[in-house]
């Protein structure tokens, strides 16, 4: 079947949660320029919304970990547009802290934002889309911490394992009409890389370990984000799109004395 081009959103909705910052802002941005209306949210309105061109991102509070927050979100949504065409699931995140060091508190917290949260927003998302004509598709943002170790943030990488397995399951319960996917980018350069890999230089280091040559940008998690949403990609669901560059070098390449 002839598609064009596919990637054309004009009259879709979307929602990005977490879509204000980070890999988030580059999946709203990247929609918004696909011709999407956008809603972004988050638990406090930023000071400039995503903006492409001459369209902005909408903004609705709401907290990801709060269901009852979670259902005046989709009840705005359904009054302001009747419809959602496509769900990206992104909002999530870790701060560094060792297995061993971190409370059962701090663990709970984590695997409730990043496995809890988006599962429930899901649910939400696929109650609309199962009865509107032409479904929808809903993208979990995964992470390179599902399929390695993840020293630092080992409950994050766990719950983001965890999320790959519910796509697949979605994928079968909620089909035909809604197409459920993963993306996993590997590292990611944001406003908080320096958190992580320390100034300009530490960055550009990390960035060369990757055959690529650098770490990704949002832009290209959310240009993913559009073609796997998109008509071009309709034949995907339960899969697991995996955006690293090439990967990252194992270290016994640089360790060994074989091609010195």
């Amino acid at each position: 079947m002839a598609i064009g081009t596919g990637l054309d959103f004009e009259g879709k909705v979307v929602l990005v949660t977490g879509g204000a910052k980070g890999v988030g802002l580059g999946i709203a941005r990247s929609f918004l320029a696909s011709g999407a209306r956008v809603i972004v949210c988050g638990r406090n309105e930023p000071e400039a919304l995503p903006a492409a061109g001459t369209a902005q991102a909408e903004f609705i509070a709401a907290d990801v970990r709060d269901y009852e927050s979670l259902q005046a979100l989709f009840a705005a949504i359904r009054e302001r547009h009747g419809r959602l065409d496509v769900l990206v699931n992104n909002a999530g995140g870790a701060p560094f802290a060792l297995a061993d060091k971190a409370s059962p508190r701090f663990h709970e917290g984590i695997i409730r934002l990043n496995l809890i949260a988006p599962l429930n927003v899901a649910q939400l998302a696929n109650a609309m889309m199962q009865e509107q004509d032409g479904g929808g598709v809903i993208v979990f943002i995964g992470s390179i911490s599902a399929l390695r170790a993840s020293p630092g943030t080992a409950a994050y990488g766990a719950a983001k394992a965890a999320v790959l397995s519910l796509a697949q399951s979605l994928a079968v319960e909620w089909a035909p009409k809604v197409r459920v996917v993963a993306i996993s980018p590997g590292l990611v350069q944001t406003e908080q890389s320096h958190l992580h890999y320390g100034d300009d230089a530490g960055i550009a280091a990390v960035g060369a370990t990757i055959p690529a040559g650098r770490l990704a940008t949002p832009e290209d998690i959310g240009n993913a984000c559009v073609f796997i949403a998109s008509p071009l990609a309709v034949y995907a669901s339960g899969c697991n799109l995996l955006l690293n560059g090439g990967g990252e070098r194992p270290a016994f390449l640089a360790a060994g004395a074989a091609h010195d």
